[in-house]
């Protein structure tokens, strides 16, 4: 089954502010971004490969316009990287409405051949970076007594075994927990704190790096039979994060056709 058409902006997030973490190229966080601007929001794009960054954002202001769109390098294990990415959205456009947490780091290991650095990294980046976010997102929130929303990228794979993926599996089923935890806490402060869950979710580069074999496995699963495309998360994510969402908190929403 092929991938249905795109769908246009309806305008449901105009006027908002946004920062997006790793969002530069073609997975879900430059789907994101894309969409948000889309949607009629101002973006403020991170990054740990600042190149990519810088390209990524110059492309998307020449098609969106340059005072709609920003960008800095951000590595989520660097506090002080992540409060200068917010700093900056509230200094460009004087305030910080949505936050999505992106950022991850996957491979795969078997457990008894998993090494305490390969483990840790993956913590690191994935929960703990989304945590770090979570945390500066919630402190500036609160003290502007504007609410706000976040939205973290979980996986299924938090919920659902799969061999080789024991620190994903687990960052990532801490990350369905934390947004839990933060979203009781958040709540206070007019702040909805929910997730979404990819099953898989492809693009050329990524397709590129994927044996055949394994892509085939893999979409077998998928009632659909194809992967999804980054933007149709995206577009879940622009749900989350607009009014039509407005009575979800501490929600992880399962973008996936993959039901074993």
């Amino acid at each position: 089954m092929t991938a249905p058409s795109y769908v246009a902006g309806h305008d449901l997030l105009t006027g908002r502010t946004a920062v997006i973490t790793a969002a530069a190229g073609a997975g879900i966080g430059g789907a994101t971004a894309r969409r948000f601007l889309e949607e009629g929001a101002r973006i403020v794009i991170g990054d740990a490969h600042a190149r990519r960054l810088a390209e990524s954002a110059a492309a998307l202001a020449e098609e969106f316009g340059a005072d709609r769109v920003a960008g800095l390098p951000c590595d989520v294990t660097d506090e002080a990287q992540v409060a200068a990415l917010y700093a900056l959205a509230e200094e460009r456009h004087g305030r910080l409405d949505i936050v999505v947490n992106n950022a991850g780091l996957g491979g795969t290991a078997d457990l008894v051949e998993m090494t305490d650095d390969q483990w840790a990294k993956v913590i690191d980046v994935t929960l703990g970076g989304t945590f770090r976010c979570t945390r500066a997102a919630l402190r500036r929130m609160k003290s502007s007594g504007a609410g706000g929303v976040i939205v973290n990228n979980a996986s299924v794979v938090g919920w659902r075994a799969q061999r080789g993926q024991a620190h994903y599996a687990a960052a990532k089923a801490g990350v369905m927990a934390l947004t839990r935890c933060a979203a009781m806490e958040a709540a206070a402060y007019g702040v909805r704190v929910n997730a979404v869950s990819p099953s898989l979710a492809m693009h050329p580069h990524l397709v590129k790096v994927t044996t055949p074999e394994l892509l085939a496995e893999l979409t077998e699963k998928e009632a659909f039979g194809r992967y999804a495309e980054p933007w149709e998360v995206a577009n879940v994510i622009v749900f989350l994060a607009g009014d039509y969402a407005s009575y979800m908190t501490g929600e992880t929403v399962s973008v996936s056709s993959q039901h074993a």
